[in-house]
C-alpha cells in the first residue's frame, strides 16, 4: 500500500465520496435484495458499535468499510455489510488495511464473530475475506417464483427492496447465510 494513504474513521465530510464510490463499484443486481443508498451508509453511521472507516489518498476517498454490532440473531456478533476500494487502487493493500481497522474496532466493541456475505461469483471478494480470517459458513440461494398468470417484463427477475427492508431481513437471519432457516414461514 502506498504510504500516503491513511485509514481514518468515517465522518460526515466523507459521505458524498463514499456514496459515489459505492455507486461506482457495487453491482446490486448480483444480489437483488441489496440496495446501495445514503440510507445504507447512514444506518451504520447511526449505529451503536459502528465501525466505519475510509481510506484517504490526499483528499480523495479511495476505499471504505461499513460495519456495526447490528446483528439481530446474536448480540455478540457484528455485521460487515459494505467494503469497497476504487478500481485504480485495488491490489495495493487498501482493503486489508480497512478490514484490520474495522475488525479490530468490532472486537473492541465486544464482537465474538463478524458476519458478512459475498455473492457466489465474486471470487476477488471471497479471496479477500479468506485472506482476512473469514471462513465460509453457509451458502444461501435466493429462489424466486414468478406468477404464471402474469407476463414477465424487463427487470421482473430482480427484487427491489428498500435498505430498511434489507436490513430487517439481515437482522432476522433471512439473508445472512447463517443457516437459521427455521424462522422462514412456509
Amino acid at each position: 500500500m502506498e504510504s500516503d494513504i491513511a485509514i481514518v474513521s468515517m465522518g460526515l465530510g466523507h459521505l458524498r465520496q463514499v456514496i459515489d464510490l459505492g455507486y461506482q463499484v457495487f453491482d446490486t443486481s448480483a444480489k437483488p435484495y441489496t440496495s446501495w443508498s445514503l440510507t445504507s451508509v447512514a444506518e451504520h453511521l447511526d449505529s451503536a458499535g459502528r465501525s466505519c472507516w475510509v481510506a484517504v489518498d490526499s483528499d480523495r476517498v479511495v476505499g471504505f468499510v461499513l460495519a456495526s454490532m447490528e446483528f439481530e440473531l446474536r448480540d455478540d456478533w457484528a455485521y460487515l455489510e459494505w467494503i469497497a476500494v476504487a478500481p485504480d487502487m485495488q491490489g495495493r493493500g487498501v482493503a486489508g488495511k480497512l478490514m484490520t481497522a474495522c475488525c479490530d474496532t468490532l472486537f473492541e466493541h465486544g464482537a465474538r464473530r463478524i458476519v458478512t456475505d459475498v455473492e457466489l461469483h465474486n471470487n476477488a471478494s471471497a479471496a479477500m475475506m479468506r485472506k482476512n480470517g473469514f471462513t465460509e459458513g453457509t451458502t444461501v440461494t435466493l429462489f424466486v417464483r414468478p406468477n404464471p398468470d402474469e407476463a414477465l417484463t424487463e427487470g421482473d427477475d430482480q427484487i427491489s427492496l428498500s435498505p430498511g427492508t434489507k436490513r430487517d431481513l439481515i437482522r432476522r437471519g433471512r439473508i445472512t447465510g447463517d443457516g437459521r432457516h427455521g424462522r422462514a414461514k412456509a
